[in-house]
């Protein structure tokens, strides 16, 4: 079991920044792969950005070059800094864990984030 506990988001203007961050409890097994998802009202939730236990990132095209994903092992906490923000990053950010990319996630409860024009 992992629990994940998230900080961070709020409202922000357009071409603002805002950091998330996300601590893991639990079995550490589960956290080799961490990241965000988002879901924006109406849609899917979508991958943001995800990171392995050994420092391999991956982006969703619409975030590359604006926001950046970090881990500390140490704390088992998860990272994401987002800069250069637009109205279309507004959603619910949700941290996840996983073992193995094709084991089931954990969630967070979810943070809101909402950028305005």
């Amino acid at each position: 079991q992992v629990q994940l506990v998230e900080s961070g988001g709020g409202l922000v203007q357009a071409g603002g920044s805002l950091s998330l961050s996300c601590a893991a409890s639990g079995t550490m097994f589960n956290t080799n792969y961490m990241g965000w998802y988002r879901q924006a009202p109406g849609k899917q939730r979508e991958l943001v950005a995800t990171i392995t236990r050994g420092g391999n990132t991956n982006y969703a095209d619409s975030v590359k070059g604006r926001f950046t994903i970090s881990r500390d092992n140490a704390k088992n906490t998860v990272y994401l800094q987002m800069n250069s923000l637009k109205p279309e990053d507004t959603g619910v950010y949700y941290c996840y864990a996983r073992a193995q990319p094709t084991f089931p996630a954990y969630w967070g409860q979810g943070t809101q984030v909402t950028v305005s024009s």
